[in-house]
């Protein structure tokens, strides 16, 4: 497996990103038959700053069908893409506002990471039906701790950690903002944050994983509206990458720092 890439190389790859492709780079989308090399995946060739911003009234979206994965409730099961489980399927529980990240926003999100996370440190936040997490132990994590409130999904997140096999796979039932206050700075590589969209915890989870971020670190965000980099920048970051697929917004954060060092 590959190392993780140095900074001097992470920036002599989006250099050349950059330059063999302009017009790919500020789009942050890879031209036909074109694939970028990991680091230019990890960091992005471009920041998606088109993104509507929060409180701004974005374009109408068509309506998603009922029982959509952007909407639904959780419902049948779901199945991790890629790595040493790909294809293994998790079930998804019906519970009031579980909402498992859609297939194709998680096979976007870790085409923007890069298919081998070897050696990264990664927390999810708001575990829920382990999505996340499990995808990222699947490509290779050094470690992955697994945050989650609810009795029965936590029993059923350990259950699945155990058939599996997923000894670098630690399941916590507790407060995902409490777990990550109590993390040392800089002793992440990435955070997923994908918290109940009716709820009012995206900045202090925000603000949690900046503080225990390492400098080459990535912050997953998944809400129902986008992040602009106004409302970023005080907390230390900057949006890297944004996708919308219905009524889900995802987004790749890095620290600002990184921005100065490139």
């Amino acid at each position: 497996m590959s190392a993780r890439l140095s900074p001097a190389q992470v920036a002599a790859a989006l250099r050349r990103a950059s330059t063999a492709s302009p017009g790919a780079a500020s789009s942050g989308q890879t031209l036909p038959g074109q694939r970028p090399p990991r680091a230019a995946q990890a960091l992005g060739a471009g920041t998606t700053n088109s993104a509507p911003q929060r409180g701004a009234k974005a374009p109408a979206a068509p309506a998603a069908p009922a029982g959509s994965p952007a909407l639904r409730s959780g419902a049948g099961e779901i199945r991790i893409i890629g790595g040493q489980w790909k294809r293994t399927r998790l079930p998804v529980p019906h519970l009031p506002g579980l909402r498992p990240t859609p297939d194709r926003v998680r096979e976007t999100l870790f085409n923007w990471l890069g298919q081998d996370l070897s050696g990264w440190r990664c927390l999810d936040a708001f575990s829920g039906t382990g999505a996340l997490g499990l995808e990222a132990a699947s490509r290779g994590a050094a470690s992955v701790c697994m945050v989650e409130q609810d009795a029965a999904l936590v029993a059923r997140l350990q259950g699945l950690c155990q058939r599996l096999q997923a000894s670098a796979v630690q399941v916590r039932r507790g407060d995902g903002v409490a777990q990550l206050r109590q993390c040392a700075p800089a002793s992440l590589d990435l955070v997923f944050i994908d918290p109940p969209f009716d709820g009012d915890l995206f900045l202090p989870a925000l603000q949690a994983a900046a503080a225990v971020l390492a400098p080459q670190g990535l912050i997953y965000l998944e809400a129902p509206t986008a992040w602009a980099d106004a409302e970023l920048a005080p907390l230390g970051l900057a949006l890297q990458r944004h996708l919308r697929a219905g009524a889900v917004h995802a987004h790749l954060l890095r620290p600002i720092a990184k921005i100065h060092q490139i």
